[in-house]
């Protein structure tokens, strides 16, 4: 195995407590929450036939200087004007990831913008962004074939078809919110998670996919659930509720298999089932380096993700502007502590119920009541949020109405 000029500069790690020590100070960057940043991703569809495929070069044709190197070697990879980053996945999905902004308000403002800046471009070539979190209309296809890509298909093949409906079909909505000062970060770390499923099912919008009903309310996160649990699976557990997070994530980082070894060559393929504690023990011909370690943990998909701030990763994308709902509802739900620690309470009957989430959504009644008990909590934290004016009566309003509608059917 070849080493890159990238990898001689990385610190070599020589034991599982090295790790450890680099993963705490990479991946929980504690202090005051003031940060709030968002990841839009969508499928991309002909304006005419959303059924018909998308190729790599219309999507580069359509995103000029702002494609990514993975589409467009050349691109210089501009960001929109309000600083979000484009990037495109596997399935030709288009995400913008948001520069983060101390206010919500300021997030949202800027995000519209760079939004209405892609939708322009795609628009020009006659696509148009998806408004589920599953392709409803075309099976699982590739579009984007780097060697990262390729190695994660094939160990992702070792289980099943789950990874190929994850990488070319699904699109997300993803929530960044500060880790958070010391003595709060067990707190919002439980809490992060544990509003996990119900607030999975309250916005769940995958239930179609290539062309029919599949019978779960997000097939999205039934793909990411089904690839492998060492991998996408939780880190914390309302078994072990009060683990340190650190200690925690830890352990699952290690322990989980390699997806990619990266080199000069273009089969990056791991062999099955090493992990990265084996690496260190010496199951690979060099020894794992810092820079290893950083990307080992890019390839982890969990609901909940460290990465300094918490990536909360559960959301399905979501038609329209509906995505600034969630949004405004976790922001509320983690702007002070005893709102977070309502919520973790409110939350906690049904903190591990994500496969319940996926496949009932809000039919589940368990669910709902925790889904509208966090609406409430989400309603009475509204106003302290710096949110646009629009914004603001916008998911007042749009979580009012989802309360009521749970009332309603649960009447």
């Amino acid at each position: 195995m070849v080493m890159s000029p990238e990898l001689d500069r990385a610190t070599v790690l020589r034991d599982e407590a090295a790790a450890a020590g680099y993963l705490a100070r990479i991946c929980f960057k504690t202090g005051p929450p003031t940060l709030t940043g968002v990841e839009l991703e969508w499928t991309v569809h002909d304006a005419a036939d959303p059924t018909r495929p998308v190729d790599r070069e219309r999507l580069r044709r359509a995103l000029g200087r702002h494609s990514p190197v993975t589409i467009d070697p050349t691109s210089p990879a501009q960001r929109l004007r309000h600083g979000g980053a484009v990037t495109v996945e596997p399935g030709g999905q288009v995400e913008i990831s948001s520069a983060p902004r101390p206010s919500v308000a300021a997030l949202i403002l800027a995000t519209e913008a760079d939004i209405a800046e892609l939708t322009a471009a795609l628009h020009a070539d006659g696509l148009v962004l998806g408004g589920t979190g599953m392709d409803p209309w075309r099976p699982p296809l590739p579009v984007v074939e780097t060697p990262r890509y390729r190695a994660m298909r094939c160990v992702f093949d070792r289980r099943g078809l789950a990874g190929r409906a994850m990488m070319y079909s699904t699109a997300g909505l993803q929530v960044c919110l500060d880790a958070g000062e010391p003595e709060r970060l067990a707190q919002r770390w439980a809490t992060a998670h544990a509003v996990g499923p119900p607030l999975l099912a309250a916005f769940a919008t995958a239930d179609r996919h290539a062309g029919r009903r599949t019978g779960w309310a997000s097939t999205r996160m039934a793909a990411w659930l089904a690839i492998d649990p060492a991998r996408t699976g939780p880190v914390w557990s309302p078994d072990r509720p009060d683990r340190d997070p650190v200690a925690a994530w830890t352990e699952y980082a290690l322990a989980a298999p390699l997806l990619c070894v990266r080199d000069e060559g273009p089969d990056w393929t791991p062999p099955a089932g090493v992990t990265f504690a084996d690496w260190l023990a010496g199951a690979l011909p060099r020894p794992p380096t810092t820079d290893d370690l950083e990307y080992h943990v890019s390839t982890l998909f969990p609901p909940v993700r460290p990465r300094g701030y918490l990536e909360i990763r559960y959301l399905d994308a979501q038609p329209g502007r509906a995505w600034t709902v969630p949004l405004a509802v976790l922001a509320a739900l983690f702007a002070g502590p005893v709102t977070t620690r309502e919520a973790l309470a409110a939350a906690a009957p049904v903190a591990d119920r994500w496969h319940d989430a996926a496949r009932y959504g809000l039919a589940d009644r368990p669910l709902a009541d925790a889904a509208a008990a966090l609406f409430e909590l989400a309603l009475a934290a509204l106003p302290g949020l710096d949110l646009p004016a629009g914004s603001h009566e916008e998911a007042s309003r749009e979580i009012r109405r989802r309360r009521a509608a749970l009332e309603r059917r649960h009447r």
